[in-house]
Parts: structure tokens; sequence; C-alpha cells
């Protein structure tokens, strides 16, 4: 039995593969098209996922939509009505959209489905549709550890559902209670991404990378106007201070009236303002999700917590949760926005549909390490690199690792091209950039010259789960880069009186820990263990360079510059070694140094457009 799964037309489409309910394959789009987010049809996705199992379009038995598009379109009819006239210009910008593409979505998908399989509309594979928050649950329940689990999903909106629970058992996922739009937790922290002059759906962590830098002065503001949180952490918006409903805008003369000045325009100057606004919405996010969690934990008594939906991809408030709440583990989607949901639709079409039964040992999940992506052979990169004229050296794994760990020990920043591709939005090491934790500018460094992106955001560490105690406050897995947690005590360094005394920004420079570059500001690390179940070369990678340094910890960050999506082939990785001041690449087995190679012909205006994102 095979089933695909699709996400897309909104935001980060994707699709996935199950072969008899293995998930075997998975990717979003913007890796194949180079367009960040992108919202298309997911054809090359969809592509890649046949192809590496070896099978056409029409061997497949389901295909499935994550979400129900007729059912929004009545959400968003009945919003405008009631909100008329108010909203009109926004009605009649959405309208055009909908009418042409995604009202007929049924009929768009069989074209395009039909078109790139080249058979008749009549023999392709049987299409439905799930609903959406159904398909956040089943991404987080289906493919997680757990026996019996409460699944929570928090996001912008799906059809109506902006919050939903659920109690997972076996190959049963129930819907217990939902919030609807336009109250939305994750519009709310959407709208102060907006305010502060982040993208909307793309800027949210670094508005949670920002946070730590500010003060909560803004959070009785917060909870005395927007926001109205009960005990059990259910909440309303007060509508008239957001735009987001019927308007083009987040938010309004209201809202902006209440923080005292307009929405920060894009690339300009970050004030203390911004910080502390960031670190207010992030104190009321955790607060509202903990209020959650008690209550989800005491209505359902069950031992584990599942998360899906973009809210889930906020690893402090996870960090928090992990520590603070009700549950003994949690298990996070990887792909906790709307890539996700392709997964989750076929994951539910196949237990719930099919009525398949599902297995689970509550410490394993089936994900894969969420390296489910494309991968390429050796002789496949030389080719590409002979016919860029580029020079390289072929070594095997036990000669190349500890060449890797010394030179990562010497402050060199490696590309690092390995294995399948990710999963998701994080690089987990398989299209990562790498460097060495110990240096006190690696992280100025990597994010002005290598990543071309603001400098105050962190990096993130990757160390051998064995290890992870030893250096941060953390005894749980975090395998996708989705829990933060505080460096231990041990491994911090005293501050000087005039350190202590700095304020915002100021504090970046200031090493915090043994391993300043991936420490933040307040201590914290957003840290993914690295298991040798499921990336021993990485584990390996990471081992070599303890026995280098007697640091078990390496930063990972993803393999692209800002505004690009992560790296899938050879000459994507290639392209980002060569425009940036990356020093060395590794793809496979192939090692490139930068000293060695000739000047690279094409042009840096790929950089405007980029820092302009």
């Amino acid at each position: 039995m095979k089933i695909i799964g699709i996400s897309a037309y909104y935001h980060d489409s994707a699709a996935c593969l199950l072969v008899d309910g293995e998930l075997v394959s998975a990717a979003q789009e913007e890796r194949f098209t180079r367009k960040k987010h992108d919202p298309g049809f997911p054809k090359n996705a969809i592509g890649y996922c046949l192809d590496a199992s070896k099978i056409k379009l029409s061997d497949v038995d389901y295909v499935v939509f994550y979400d129900k598009p007729l059912i929004k379109f009545e959400r968003l009819l009945e919003t405008y009505l009631s909100y008329a006239p108010k909203g009109f210009k926004s009605f009649l910008t959405a309208m055009p959209i909908w009418l042409k593409e995604k009202l007929f979505l049924k009929a768009t998908l069989k074209r395009e489905l039909a078109k790139m399989g080249e058979m008749d509309e009549k023999v392709l594979p049987k299409l439905l549709f799930s609903d959406h928050h159904l398909s956040h649950a089943a991404s987080a329940f289906y493919p997680g550890p757990y026996k019996k689990a409460a699944v929570l999903c928090l996001d912008g909106v799906g059809e109506w559902a902006t919050s939903s629970v659920w109690l997972g058992d076996g190959e049963r996922l129930e819907a217990q209670w939902e919030i609807n739009f336009p109250h939305s937790l994750g519009l709310l922290y959407s709208a102060f991404t907006y305010y502060t002059g982040f993208k909307v759906n793309s800027g949210e962590y670094k508005l949670m990378g920002l946070a730590p830098y500010g003060e909560p002065k803004y959070v009785d503001l917060i909870l005395d106007n927007l926001i109205d949180v009960k005990a059990d952490g259910t909440f309303r918006l007060d509508m008239s201070y957001f735009n987001y409903a019927v308007g083009l805008t987040m938010t309004n003369k209201k809202f902006n009236d209440l923080f005292g000045g307009s929405p920060r325009k894009s690339e300009t100057d970050i004030s203390q303002r911004e910080m502390d606004i960031a670190r207010s919405i992030q104190v009321v996010t955790e607060e509202i999700v903990l209020r959650l969690a008690r209550t989800i934990h005491k209505e359902l008594n069950v031992d584990y917590l599942c998360l899906a939906g973009g809210v889930a991809l906020n690893c402090v408030s996870n960090g928090r949760l992990l520590r603070e709440g009700p549950f003994k583990d949690l298990w996070i989607q990887p792909a906790a926005g709307d890539a996700g949901g392709a997964v989750g639709a076929a994951l539910s079409i196949w237990h719930e549909y099919l009525g398949n039964a599902r297995s689970a040992n509550d410490q394993t999940d089936k994900m894969s390490g969420s390296y489910l992506g494309p991968s390429f052979t050796n002789e496949e990169i030389k080719k590409y690199l002979d016919a860029a004229n580029l020079k390289y050296t072929e070594l095997p794994d036990n000669q190349l690792i500890p060449r890797l760990a010394k030179i990562l020990a010497k402050e060199n920043v490696l590309g690092w091209f390995s294995g399948k591709m990710e999963f998701g939005p994080r690089a987990l090491g398989a299209r990562s950039i790498i460097g060495d934790p110990r240096s006190k500018t690696m992280q100025s460094t990597m994010n002005l010259k290598i990543k071309y992106r603001e400098s105050f955001r962190p990096f993130a560490p990757a160390i051998k789960f064995e290890k992870v105690n030893e250096w941060f406050e953390i005894k749980s897995k975090s395998p996708y880069m989705l829990i933060v947690a505080d460096v231990i005590k041990d491994k911090r360094l005293a501050m000087s009186d005039e350190s202590s005394q700095l304020f915002g920004i100021e504090k970046l420079n200031t090493p915090r820990s043994e391993i300043p570059a991936v420490t933040h500001v307040d201590y914290s690390a957003r840290i993914q263990t690295v298991h040798s179940e499921t990336n021993p070369r990485y584990y390996n990678l990471l081992d070599s360079f303890e026995k280098e340094t007697g640091c078990p910890v390496l930063i990972n960050t993803s393999f692209n510059v800002r505004g690009e999506p992560i790296v899938n082939t050879p000459e994507d990785a290639t392209r980002c070694f060569m425009r940036t001041e990356m020093d060395y690449l590794v793809m496979e087995n192939i090692l490139l140094d930068k000293k060695e190679q000739p000047e690279w012909q094409n042009d840096d205006t790929w950089k405007e457009e980029f820092e302009l994102d």
C-alpha cells in the first residue's frame, strides 16, 4: 500500500510517501525550486518521493491533501460578512485567488497530478482530503514514540481551529476540544513578528531569538489589553487591536498607539523597544502554553505530550514546558509547521481511514531522524565538481573524519553535506554549516560572513547524546533541535561587574561559557542531541572532535545564506560555499579547501536580494 501526502498552496509546500505505513521519504518543495517557503504544487517533492522508491504515480493507491479548502473558504466568507463593510479591500484581494485556484482545489490537484504522472485524470490514485488540525495532530502522534499521549496543536489557523487538543491511544486519535479563529496564539505571535519588523510565517524565530536581549516590560500591557487568558490557558483576543481577520496587515493604529509607535520597518536598526516587546510576547506565549499543558494533563491523565503546529517550533517555550510542565516527556514533530501536515495526512489515512494498527514503545519515534530527503553518491558529486573545474580530495571516512576534527579545532568554518537531506526547517547534520563552539568570535563570524544575517541570532549546539547532561541542564533527547536548555553552571564563565551591567545588544560580545558561540545571552542553547543510531557519520565527527579537543559539542547551523532555502544538491552546496567565506566544504567523502579553488565566476547580486528578506 502506497500513500502520497501533500501540503500545498499556503506556505511550505511538501510531499511524503508511506509504503505499507512506513514513512520512507519526505521533502519540501522549496529545496528543489530554491524559492523559500514555496507554496506551489510540490511537483518536485512528489517526483523525488516516487523516484526514491523507484515507483510511478500509477503505483500509488491514495493521494491525500492536508486540509479542506471548502471549509477554509467558508471561514473566509463568514469572517468577511461578520466584519462587513470593513475589510472590503482585503476581500477584493483574496477572492480572485480563491475563485481561480483554491476553491476548485480538487480539480487543480487532479490536473497537476495527471500532468506530472503523464496519465489520464480518470485513472489517478484516489484523492482524499484531511482536516488541517487532524493532519497536525496525526503528524505529532502517529510517528511519535508514545503508545498513549495527549496531543496539542497550536498554529495560526487551519480551517477554523487555531488550537486543538487530542488524545492518541494506539491507532486511535480522538479530538477533545479546540479554540477557533480569530482567537489564535500563533497569529498573536505573528502580529508581534510583524510589528517588530520581521516577516510573518518566517521571522517568528527571529523574534524568539531577540527576546533574551529585552526585559518583559509589556507583559501586563498585553494581558490587560490584547488577550484575556483564563486559568486553564484558554484565551480570547480583543480583535479591535488586530487587522489580520479582514485587513492586509497584522496590526492596526489602535495596536500602534498602545505600544507607542508604528511597526519597525524591515532592515532598520533594532532598538531596545523591539527587544523588550519580543521578551514580553515570549513570556506571554510560554505562560499560555504551560497553562494549556496543565489543563490537558489534568483532563486526560496521560504521561506524555506530543506537539505540532507552528507554535511548536518555539523551542524556548518547549524547553520551559519540559522543565516545568506536568508531563514526563515531550515529542515534537520536527516539521511542525504546514510541511509536516503532509506526513500527518498520509498517516491519518493509513491508521484511521484504512484501520491499520500502530506499534510504539515509548522510546523510539518513526521519523528516521527526519533524514528523509535526497542523497548523492561520491560519483555524482565528483561529476559536478569536475564540470565546474573545482579542486578536491577524496578520502575514506577513517582518514576524513579525524582530518575534519583538526580543521574545525583551528576555528575553520566547514560546510557539511552528508546523507539524506533533512525534512523540516532545521539542519540536523545532513545539510549543516559547522564550527568550533569554543571560539569567542565564531558567532559573529558565521552570522556576518557566512549566513549574512543579524548578529544577534544564536547558533545551536550539536552534542553526543551521552554527554548532554555534562554540558546542559537537560536529560531528555532533543534530536530535532526543538528544545532550549541552559548551559550547566560548571561550564559557565563568571561575569565581571562591568559585564553584568550591560544592556540589550551590548550583551552579545561577552563570553558566557566554555562554549560561547552556542551560549545565548541568558545562558540558554537550542540543543540537538546526536545519536549513533540515526546519524552515525555525524556522531563520529562529534566523537573525533571530542578526542581532538575534549569538547563533544559543535556549532550546527543550516547550510544556506539568509533568504535562501537549505541546500539540497551538490551544486547548491558548492554555490553557497564559493559565495561565502566558508573555509572548507565536505560532500560525502569529497573535501574542498577554499584556498585551492579558482575564482568563482558568478556575480554577487544575489546578496542584495537575500539581505532584503
